[in-house]
């Protein structure tokens, strides 16, 4: 089978390295990396630690509007789909590389695969939330990573050709977990080897667009006594910038640029809490049984909150430090996402279907 794979994000580079080390073994993947993450510590860097081969084709698309970038995306991929013809698109997660893709399959008339399918916040005001739904109903193979995800694709009367695999982030975190504990050094790099600390991320619009839920968010982790260390997304410096706000945040906070994913997975590992407004952080943190601080008023992944791992508080310091002085206690054995080897089972699925 010829497999046409789209990438463009973080998640999705890691998604793809639990994909393509099983694709490649009987198939021929030709790579396309739509450059939604043109940074080096959020794109090259994971390519280069999870060992999957240089993309064949970087469209180079960057920052833009998302319209626009969603656009020059479909102009790039549908000119590659012609010129390969595959039988299979594929396309992770929910971002607008993932949106660009279902659009050009559909247009094209090449089957849709999507990986991690059937999740919904039933928050439409984010755009992940849009790219989700319409990708799930342009796919003709789809790969939800639980059953509460196929439930809420059948309630959208979503059927046929839905394969409940597991989740491929769990496959890569056990491997990560594994070479991180070998060759990461993050954690002596940074002083907390022997240190309790605190992991931050934020990044989405919703609290780095809105200067009082970033500053809400930032003093109530600065009260904390522990050091937190904070990557910061790029998208957030910008904004730490804009607000004139960054000078104290480098003084209240550990700020560190974007790390790689060996060492982000070392950080949550040995974390006491992880404090984040992503998606896959929540769940990477559910997997290993860290708890979890969630900065949104909704989740994706509602069965993190279910098993008592994860706390929804949004922007509300008060939420924020009762969360901080009483975490959830995290109790997983990652049940409702599988069991580490989704790569095998959806490649498994695409041998059965090219029979």
């Amino acid at each position: 089978m010829d497999v046409l794979s789209v990438v463009g994000a973080r998640p999705q580079f890691i998604k793809a390295f639990v994909v393509s080390r099983e694709l490649r073994r009987d198939h021929d993947e030709i790579l396309v990396h739509t450059g939604q993450h043109h940074d080096e510590e959020l794109s090259d860097v994971f390519f280069e630690e999870l060992g999957i081969p240089e993309p064949d084709h970087n469209l180079g698309i960057g920052s833009k509007s998302h319209t626009t970038q969603t656009a020059q995306m479909m102009t790039g991929l549908e000119a590659l789909v012609d010129e390969y013809d595959p039988d299979v698109l594929f396309c992770y997660g929910d971002t607008n590389s993932t949106l660009a893709a279902a659009i050009v399959a559909s247009k094209r008339d090449v089957k849709l695969a999507h990986v991690e399918v059937g999740l919904r916040s039933f928050n439409r005001e984010m755009p992940e939330e849009m790219n989700r739904i319409l990708t799930d109903h342009a796919s003709d193979i789809l790969f939800p990573p639980s059953e509460r995800a196929v439930d809420n694709l059948e309630a959208e009367a979503i059927s046929d050709g839905v394969y409940n695999v597991g989740d491929v982030m769990y496959d890569s975190l056990l491997w990560a977990r594994e070479e991180g504990a070998k060759r990461s050094t993050i954690r002596e790099d940074l002083g907390v080897e022997n240190t309790e600390y605190l992991l931050a991320t934020v990044h989405r619009p919703r609290n780095t667009d809105d200067r009082e839920r970033l500053e809400t968010i930032l003093a109530s982790l600065a009260a904390d006594p522990r050091p937190v260390i904070f990557p910061a997304h790029p998208r957030t410096i910008d904004r730490l910038e804009r607000y004139n706000i960054l000078e104290t945040a480098e003084e209240d906070l550990t700020l560190v640029d974007p790390v790689g994913y060996l060492d982000f997975v070392t950080l949550q590992a040995r974390a006491e809490i992880i404090v984040t407004d992503s998606g896959g952080i929540q769940k990477e943190a559910f997997f290993l049984d860290v708890s979890c601080v969630t900065l949104r008023e909704e989740t994706e992944w509602p069965e993190t909150v279910e098993a008592g791992g994860n706390v929804l508080v949004g922007a509300d310091a008060d939420a924020i430090g009762e969360a901080l002085a009483d975490p959830p206690q995290a109790l997983s054995d990652a049940e409702p996402y599988g069991d580490g080897k989704a790569g095998e089972k959806i490649v498994q699925v695409l041998s059965e279907l090219s029979e």
